[in-house]
């Protein structure tokens, strides 16, 4: 049984990207390639550019479209007293939950004044949230009023600049207060080499909420609580991976976003009595948690960035490519200097086959 110091680290501060790189796709790509074979992976350095190469044409990409709010806000409190508000989900057009930071939690019926534009009221508390209500539509006035929400490792204040560049190329779906980092490295010129390629796309949508940089707190990681985050799949996703894998091609998660509502799909779909590796299409919430022994029905290849110590996606990567291997190209990418967390540098992993469903041997 694995404890939370397994997934542990060394990583110099310097390492941690503070500011995005001016082209997407100018990035450093990490082949992790785990053969069978050889007792060490094989790790070839690459930049992100290079991606066409290391895939092959029927090869399926899964994309997270969802869209970063402008979640953040400043305000005070009818007493004056200061607050922080990060909108964690909006719920519906005048209602959202939020975490509410203060020197005194706001108790329900009080107000408060955000960024000195609009007054919100507080209602029930919905642990760890707080419930608003907004005055008028919640994404107007989120978008007008709001600021990005940086991760907390990232020191400066949200710029111009990181408003285009914590965003996706292809965000539709607004909804999500954290990026789905690994798609940030995609630009439209590459996006066109992959079609050229013969490589496919398709789209889900995952709202990525603050807990996705909750700590873990306890050594037995079989007690830690994982947040919940909603999702949904489109028949036409599900008709694509079904397509790509009598093909004999590989869905490739990109970010473990996009590996999340993938595998909770076909989880659900095998709850609801469907063949394993099938997908469950339409909307649902998922806190599934995926350790190393967790079988993967539908991912065969993963692009992600390089996660923090002792998280959470520290432990996905290692339930899919193995954890001596991801140890391995950690320690490679920090003798190499990569930049490390969500503007940082990507790695391209590869499922290891003891991670795979026996029924999609």
């Amino acid at each position: 049984m694995y404890t939370l110091s397994d997934f542990d680290f060394d990583l110099p501060g310097e390492l941690i990207a503070q500011s995005a790189l001016p082209q997407r796709s100018a990035s450093r790509l990490l082949e992790v390639d785990a053969c069978s074979d050889t007792p060490a992976p094989v790790l070839h350095d690459r930049t992100f550019s290079a991606l066409p190469e290391c895939l092959t044409p029927g090869d399926l990409l899964v994309f997270n479209d969802t869209k970063v709010l402008k979640a953040r806000f400043f305000g005070q409190k009818a007493s004056g007293g200061k607050v922080e508000v990060l909108i964690e989900r909006v719920l519906d057009e005048r209602t959202a939950l939020a975490q509410i930071r203060a020197s005194k939690s706001p108790g329900p019926g009080s107000t408060l004044r955000l960024a000195d534009a609009f007054d919100v009221t507080v209602g029930e508390r919905v642990e760890p949230f707080f419930t608003l209500h907004f005055p008028q539509d919640c994404y107007a006035l989120i978008e007008a009023h709001g600021r990005l929400p940086l991760p907390p490792y990232i020191t400066h204040e949200a710029t111009d600049y990181d408003e285009t560049r914590y965003q996706t190329v292809f965000a539709r779906h607004p909804g999500a207060v954290a990026a789905p980092t690994a798609a940030l490295h995609f630009d439209d010129a590459l996006l066109d080499q992959l079609d050229q390629r013969g490589i496919r796309r398709a789209t889900l949508t995952l709202h990525v909420g603050a807990g996705t940089f909750q700590p873990v707190r306890v050594e037995n990681i079989a007690e830690h609580q994982m947040h919940t985050e909603w999702y949904r799949l489109s028949p036409e996703l599900l008709e694509a991976v079904t397509a790509t894998r009598a093909a004999g091609g590989r869905v490739i998660a990109v970010g473990t976003t996009s590996m999340r509502a993938l595998e909770s799909a076909a989880r659900a779909a095998l709850a609801a009595g469907l063949p394993p590796g099938t997908l469950q299409p339409g909307s649902a919430e998922t806190d599934i948690f995926i350790t190393p022994g967790y079988r993967f029905q539908v991912v065969d290849r993963l692009i992600t960035n390089f996660h923090l110590p002792k998280s959470t996606l520290m432990m996905l990567v290692s339930a899919f490519s193995g954890i001596e291997t991801i140890r391995a190209a950690y320690r490679h990418a920090i003798e190499q200097r990569y930049r490390f967390f969500s503007y940082g540098d990507a790695m391209l992993l590869t499922r290891q086959q003891s991670a795979a469903a026996d029924s999609l041997q």
